[in-house]
């Protein structure tokens, strides 16, 4: 098993009543609610949570990219991987992931992400994301372009850094007269390349075509089972393969406490600002036209209607990992075992929880849950 630490550096002020006053903490959420002084001291704890993470053992820290937004303060996540090599010893960077389908540029980020490998010794996961539709209005881009682009993207960056150059590239979106990446990077043939996805047969098919271990964020059990069956099914039937643990991942919300009840309690108002104020996303923002498939709409507005009778998105897939040590240890296993994937991406901090209770379910995490873990399942991913 392979323990990476997720994190989404959310603000925590988020108007009580943003959906009725603003109608989403997204895109249009005026940034005159945003207080720079404050913002730097999120970033300080923020990083201090991920450092930490490193200290007690986790295989991963996980950054991630989001524009214009309350929910997640990262909208460059190279940035925040470089601040994490420095201070942090033997845990892999886990870039979840560079929207390359959002570049104009997209060897911007074979160039920055050669760097990152380059000076961590070869500690970067290669995360590439299409972005949500949401970013599709943030940055002013043509959604029906999104998944073309995000596959041309995704060849030239990795010819980049596999093939001698210079080259020319000529696709139908991009096109460079001379590709020739400095600096080149260290992991040969290039950086271990993750796909975190919500599970469109598109995307899935496309990772298991190329081994891609495959990360999927709040995401109830029954519905997770089913993409990773999915993937299962494409690697055996069309790419001659039967895929392994270590090519799934999830995200559970994490919070441990000696008393089963008061870990409830003392999580609950946070997961409720994060399902009410920092995931106030209304489905015309979060998937604009042209964005996905007919089909794939059609899919996405049911669960939309099934995320709403159920009170909003899915913060534990499986049985929560919300109460005491014991509690979660067998709950860990249980979950991992049920949808047979070897990577648990736990998330201690939602919404807008406080640094002093982050550290401290975390360190009880370190001192009462891990010794007590199977890491024996999954193996390392490799390039």
């Amino acid at each position: 098993m392979k323990l990476y630490a997720f994190h989404l550096m959310p603000w925590p002020n988020i108007v009580p009543d943003v959906r009725e006053k603003y109608g989403s903490s997204w895109v249009v959420y005026p940034n005159s609610e945003y207080d720079p002084v404050l913002g730097q001291q999120l970033y300080a704890e923020y990083l201090d949570q991920l450092v930490y993470a490193d200290e007690i053992g986790f295989d991963a820290l996980c950054v991630n990219e989001h524009h214009q937004n309350a929910y997640g303060l990262m909208p460059s996540p190279n940035i925040m991987a470089a601040a994490l090599l420095s201070r942090t010893k033997q845990a892999k960077i886990a870039i979840l992931g560079n929207g390359i389908a959002l570049r104009r540029n997209p060897l911007r980020v074979a160039e920055e992400v050669a760097m990152l490998d380059v000076m961590s010794g070869g500690r970067v996961l290669s995360g590439f994301v299409r972005g949500i539709g949401a970013e599709y209005h943030s940055l002013n881009l043509d959604p029906t372009r999104s998944r073309s682009s995000f596959f041309e993207a995704h060849d030239l960056i990795v010819k980049a850094w596999t093939t001698p150059g210079p080259f020319e590239w000529d696709g139908e979106h991009f096109h460079y007269r001379y590709v020739n990446l400095w600096p080149r990077p260290l992991t040969q043939p290039h950086p271990p390349i993750f796909v975190p996805s919500q599970g469109s047969s598109e995307t899935l098919k496309w990772a298991a075509q190329h081994r891609y271990p495959l990360a999927c964020t709040f995401v109830p059990m029954e519905r997770l089972k089913q993409f990773y069956d999915r993937y299962r099914q494409y690697a055996e039937e069309d790419f001659g393969y039967s895929a392994t643990p270590e090519q799934f991942g999830f995200t559970s919300i994490v919070h441990v406490h000696e008393d089963a009840d008061k870990a409830q309690e003392l999580i609950e108002p946070h997961m409720t600002y994060f399902r009410e104020r920092s995931f106030a996303l209304p489905l015309p923002i979060f998937f604009p036209p042209g964005y996905t498939t007919p089909d794939a709409y059609r899919t996405r507005l049911e669960i939309a209607r099934q995320l709403a009778a159920s009170g909003g998105p899915t913060l534990s897939a499986g049985k929560p990992l919300i109460g005491t040590p014991d509690q979660i240890v067998q709950r860990i296993h249980e979950n991992m075992a049920e949808c047979g994937a070897g990577i648990l991406m736990a998330q201690f901090q939602v919404g807008d929880m406080p640094h002093d209770k982050v550290m401290r379910s975390m360190e009880l995490f370190a001192e009462k849950v891990l010794p007590q873990l199977d890491r024996s399942i999954g193996a390392t991913i490799s390039p």
